[in-house]
């Protein structure tokens, strides 16, 4: 399981057992209960600050078609209903989903790119599985996105290989497993998870709540 770089790998040894380990896990957790919407480690939120009358926590992987359409088609509107007007606090949690080491290199550069640009390179990421579908290599996407987003290939290579930034994200694939997800985009509004992910799906159940 690697991403390719220079040489025949890229994310390390390490990076491919844990995720081995963590893909175990994600097939033994169905049974493991609603997730939850408590604050988790890494956690990276727009909007409204901790402590919101409305959380929504969408867990999702850029490497998953769900979510990218997701992104593509509601997102926009959602966070202009809800985001940019500091109504809800949109927590995004990272689960990353086959192939996972490519999953994984795009949210390391997200993270590395800075807490500015995160969201902005995890859409971008999203919106290259169009490319991967028309045989662009994955790996050519990531190297350009992180350009992009003022990385230089060197930095590109410590990212994705960075053995601290790699056990934090397979803690938090553990802590996502652990709170009984199971597959993505799955979303969760103040702890109860919501089927109709549509805008008028996630309003029915938003709204009510900030009136109350």
């Amino acid at each position: 399981m690697t991403v390719q770089t220079h040489g025949p790998s890229t994310l390390n040894r390490r990076l491919a057992l844990g995720l081995s380990a963590a893909a175990v896990l994600v097939s033994l957790s169905a049974c493991g209960g609603a997730p939850k919407a408590t604050s988790a480690t890494g956690d990276m939120a727009l909007g409204a600050a901790e402590g919101a009358a409305v959380t929504v926590v969408e867990y999702a992987s850029v490497t998953c078609g769900h979510c990218a359409e997701w992104q593509e088609t509601v997102w926009p509107a959602f966070k202009a209903k809800y985001v940019d007007t500091d109504q809800v606090r949109y927590v995004l949690r990272e689960f990353p989903t086959a192939p996972q080491d490519i999953a994984v290199a795009g949210f390391l550069i997200a993270r590395c790119a800075g807490d500015d640009k995160y969201f902005e390179v995890v859409d971008q990421v999203m919106r290259s599985q169009a490319e991967w579908a028309t045989g662009t290599p994955p790996r050519d996407s990531l190297v350009r996105i992180a350009a992009d987003a003022g990385l230089s290939d060197a930095q590109f290579q410590a990212c994705v290989s960075d053995p601290q930034a790699i056990s934090a994200m397979e803690q938090r694939i553990r802590e996502a497993v652990d709170a009984g997800v199971t597959g993505t985009p799955t979303f969760i509004i103040n702890g109860k998870k919501v089927e109709d992910t549509s805008l008028a799906g996630l309003s029915a159940v938003i709204d009510p709540q900030l009136r109350g």
